[in-house]
């Protein structure tokens, strides 16, 4: 399984970024080709260190040559075959973009479409064939975002901006992956806005607290400082849907793989959950 991972507590925490479960996921552990942030486009590279997109696919390109070396071609090539590729990935490109008109906003979203697009046909090239795709978050509710508003109101348009990332996914994978380019490739695409976004709305009806602030941090909602040994930190993180100023806490963290997994009244993937893509032979 490829995946990008989450962070929570400080440290990296790649069991829910898809459930750990054995009852909610039938993936077997496998190499991780993913950071704990990352960007689409090679050029957005400045926050968190971050591993762009087509260098994290280069990385697993490695690695699947050795495990070639260890299992052979054939059996390595069944695993990814059967294996669920989980990409999650835009936020950050959004955070550090500043498009100033329409024009820059469609050449934003072509760029990425485009960047997105050849990192899965390359992992195709190298085998997988089910892909779970996860569409950028309100980024404008995030806590450091909040601090740009005088009121620490949500930037309602880096939150557009989002949504018109989501609909620039939809309709540019579903061009760019088409059966008659890719044979055999599979996908279903996760809305993790509505689902993330209700719950900073309304933080109390899914259990927390505080929907706005970092439990760890300092200063205006926590967002004014690194999350770090001199940080101040909630008495109750899971109270908090933010451990840090970019960041959803770990509970925060587990309610959307949850989501992402269900295939109830209140599935948010299409066109079919992350459960039943993984399951499919």
């Amino acid at each position: 399984m490829w995946a990008t991972t989450t962070t929570c507590r400080g440290r990296t925490c790649p069991g829910l970024t898809t459930p750990s479960t054995a009852s909610t996921s039938p993936a077997a552990p496998g190499p991780r080709g993913g950071s704990a942030t990352a960007t689409t486009s090679p050029t957005s590279s400045n926050v968190g260190k971050n591993i762009p997109l087509s260098t994290q696919v280069r990385y697993f390109a490695s690695t699947k040559a050795e495990m070639e070396t260890a299992w052979g071609r054939h059996e390595v090539s069944k695993l990814l075959a059967s294996s669920f590729f989980l990409l999650s990935i835009g936020n950050n490109d959004l955070l550090q973009s500043t498009p100033k008109s329409h024009a820059d906003v469609v050449a934003l979203y072509t760029i990425l479409v485009s960047n997105y697009s050849a990192a899965i046909t390359d992992l195709y090239g190298m085998g997988a064939r089910k892909f779970g795709i996860i569409s950028a978050g309100p980024v404008g509710c995030f806590p450091r975002v909040r601090l740009l508003s005088t009121t620490v109101a949500c930037h309602d348009g880096l939150n557009r901006l989002a949504l018109g990332l989501a609909a620039a996914f939809k309709s540019g994978l579903t061009a760019a992956l088409a059966p008659n380019r890719l044979p055999g490739l599979k996908y279903s695409l996760a809305d993790s806005f509505a689902s993330s976004r209700a719950i900073f709305d309304n933080p109390h009806a899914s259990g927390f607290q505080n929907g706005d602030s970092a439990c760890c941090g300092s200063g205006r909602l926590g967002a004014e400082g690194d999350c770090n040994r001199n940080a101040t930190l909630c008495s109750d993180r899971d109270a908090y849907a933010f451990w840090d100023y970019v960041h959803p806490s770990q509970r925060a963290a587990e309610l959307g793989a949850q989501a992402l997994f269900d295939d109830g009244p209140t599935q948010i993937t299409a066109p079919i959950s992350f459960r039943q893509l993984a399951y499919q032979k």
